[in-house]
């Protein structure tokens, strides 16, 4: 006996019940339209228009050809974006992999110790972090007053073009937690089997690292190494509180630029046209990182 299928569906009647699933989701769905949706087309729409917020005037790819051929403050900021996130990223995954295989060991106490190393991470981006590091790294901050203490003459750290940079770098270096966290995770959930089966084989501490412990957590740290770059692209506190973007521009990264224009200039419009190339390359970072993955992240089957 053949059942027609379309008449079951037809005929079936669905209850109250069967709708509350749409009714959970609803509150995620309307946010995600309003906070989410809305503003990245409306940014598009605005990136081809001349916009100060008392009028609007569409004027093509005007404002793109602007910031190509003639805003030379663009192509600075985006070479220090670039140092930013070349010293930044390594860097902080470096601290990360380095603190995580140590808290990894079976030592005492090291619970306590392990939340110490996190807490940077949950206050590490604030307003009043930053304000507490500009404070330290100042001419006549705590940083230089340590070192006069055994005979160094400390630099301007964030007064000085060649050291600025590296200075807020290393606020963000130092909020390595949440990624120590992660790779903490990955290094306890290596089985132990293929460490003994190793040590067998008479395969040294170096050796094992390379061919056991790093193919295992490549993933997380693949995962680890996109979000870091993206977060990095988009770093605006640490250069605005700190340095506000100076000295000389030293440290003026394209999230300064995008605040500066939006609401320093009130161009909107050349704001968003700021915000989709900053879109775009961390789009382009992104897909060439996924490209170059398939040589070294290893998924299990």
């Amino acid at each position: 006996m053949k059942i027609d299928t379309n008449a079951v569906v037809k005929d079936k009647k669905y209850k109250k019940r069967d709708y509350m699933g749409l009714v959970y989701v609803a509150p995620w769905v309307i946010g995600l339209l309003i906070f989410q949706a809305y503003p990245f087309i409306s940014s598009l729409i605005y990136s081809f228009t001349k916009y100060n917020i008392a009028s609007m005037e569409f004027i093509g790819f005007d404002n793109y050809i602007r910031l190509f051929k003639i805003d030379k403050e663009f192509y600075k900021s985006v070479f220090v974006t670039f140092g930013y996130v070349f010293m930044t990223v390594p860097g902080k995954l470096i601290m990360a992999m380095i603190v995580a295989l140590i808290l990894n060991q079976k030592l005492k106490g090291i619970n306590i110790v392990r939340t110490i190393y996190y807490i940077p991470s949950l206050m590490g981006g604030s307003i009043a972090v930053s304000i507490l590091w500009k404070l330290m790294f100042m001419s006549d901050g705590v940083i230089n007053k340590m070192l006069a203490q055994v005979g160094i003459v400390g630099p301007n750290w964030i007064g000085d073009p060649k050291t600025a940079l590296p200075t807020i770098c290393l606020l963000e270096i130092w909020q390595f937690g949440s990624s120590m966290v992660l790779l903490l995770a990955a290094l306890k959930a290596v089985p132990k089997e293929l460490y003994e089966a190793a040590s067998v084989d008479g395969a040294n501490k170096w050796r094992m690292y390379w061919k056991i412990t790093f193919p295992a957590i490549s993933p997380i740290l693949f995962f680890n190494l996109i979000m870091q770059t993206i977060q990095a692209f988009q770093n605006f506190t640490s250069a605005f509180v700190i340095t506000n973007g100076g000295p000389n521009k030293s440290t003026y990264v394209l999230g300064m630029k995008l605040y500066t224009e939006a609401f320093s200039n009130f161009k909107m419009g050349y704001a968003s046209a700021v915000s989709w190339v900053m879109f775009v390359l961390i789009m382009i970072m992104t897909i060439v990182l996924f490209k170059t993955s398939n040589r070294w992240v290893h998924y299990d089957d």
